[in-house]
């Protein structure tokens, strides 16, 4: 059974403002340098309209920092199940945060003997959360400790997006009774939007907006407002995914790889109505936090995907102008299990290190 907690309290700090390396890119050399240390597993960043960020830790714990050298950890969070890839996920700050104080975040939340995504609404007040609410959670729950997917996204037409995995239950995420190996969408409240695909048709969860995902740990809007994911294949077959309403992308019937014994998957790479990756990774490298890159600092990396690999430590650029290809692999010691990565209001880009226990900012050099 997971651990159940609320909030811990950790040793955290701002670093000190000093270059950790210097990195050379297709942009040209970039200065990498600590924001935080001493985050024990680190899953999600998202920055507040007054220039402080907020950090969650998958051991139960987020953390406030005002960006002139405070922080705190913040209270009122509901009960966590910690345990296998389980525990406090993301977090996402809405675009009218300034006016409405609120939040959005992810978690495993305690289900009996076992445990389901769950998505909450909270207003954010100082050192606590207030006014929590889970508007929406995967249910039954289960006793697998994998697969958890939790990005959290307010779409363009401001609805909330949240990919969630299939719990490790394969057939599950062709299932239309069941949310496991879905995107999700409803309202601010919870609510079932009209034009979801599957409301009114029997014995479909109405929530759904698109299936037949294994593990999306990474969701992000482009240039334009289209949501894409990257999620997790098994033995190769990690894939980029552009999330369409209703559209079904295939697993456990058709995947590029094989599963962890050797084993075909399914089918093969095709099947009639189940739409293919624009990419794919084999080997896999892991995929987690994305981002489109939109800013200033990097003009020559306008529009472009950035994905955090947590097998082979880097941060994969791909150019949507060239098919969503990998085209660049920016690694260094810095880049060592990337679970997140954020564009910052600066144009800077933010990530974080799971094996270093440290968010970095990184910039053209002497920026």
């Amino acid at each position: 059974m997971p651990h159940l907690l609320k909030a811990a309290i950790l040793a955290v700090s701002l670093a000190a403002p000093a270059i950790a390396e210097q990195i050379d890119t297709s942009a040209g050399p970039v200065d990498v340098t600590p924001v935080a240390t001493g985050l024990v597993e680190p899953w999600s960043v998202a920055f507040l309209p007054d220039g402080g960020f907020l950090v969650t830790l998958r051991g139960g714990q987020m953390l406030r920092f005002d960006g002139a050298g405070g922080s705190v950890s913040l209270s009122g969070l509901p009960e966590i199940a910690v345990g296998g890839q389980g525990g406090l996920l993301d977090v996402m700050v809405p675009r009218d945060h300034a006016e409405t104080g609120e939040i959005f975040f992810t978690f495993a939340m305690p289900q009996g003997r076992g445990a389901g995504t769950a998505l909450a609404r909270a207003r954010l007040a100082d050192a606590r959360l207030e006014d929590v609410t889970v508007i929406w959670a995967l249910e039954p729950g289960s006793s697998g400790g994998r697969h958890f997917g939790s990005r959290v996204v307010e779409g363009a037409d401001g609805y909330i997006y949240v990919t969630v995995g299939d719990r490790g239950d394969r057939p599950s995420a062709q299932d239309l009774s069941r949310e496991n190996g879905s995107v999700i969408r409803v309202a601010r409240d919870g609510s079932v939007p009209a034009d979801n695909p599957f409301v009114g048709q029997e014995g479909a969860q109405p929530e759904i907006w698109s299936y037949g995902h294994r593990n999306p740990q990474g969701a992000a809007l482009d240039q334009s407002g289209q949501l894409w994911v990257v999620e997790h294949g098994a033995r190769g077959g990690d894939e980029v995914n552009e999330v369409r309403r209703g559209v079904n992308y295939g697993w456990p019937v058709i995947a590029y790889g094989r599963h962890y014994s050797g084993l075909r998957i399914g089918q093969g790479t095709e099947a009639p109505g189940m739409a293919q990756p624009a990419h794919y990774w084999d080997p896999s490298i892991a995929p987690s936090g994305m981002a489109f890159y939109q800013g200033d600092l990097f003009p020559e990396w306008q529009g472009d995907l950035l994905v955090g690999a947590l097998v082979f430590d880097y941060i994969a650029r791909l150019d949507p102008d060239q098919g969503m290809e990998e085209v660049e692999q920016i690694a260094g010691p810095a880049t060592a299990r990337v679970r997140d990565v954020r564009v910052a209001p600066d144009g800077a880009i933010w990530f974080l290190s799971v094996n270093t226990d440290t968010l970095y900012r990184m910039a053209p050099a002497g920026r």
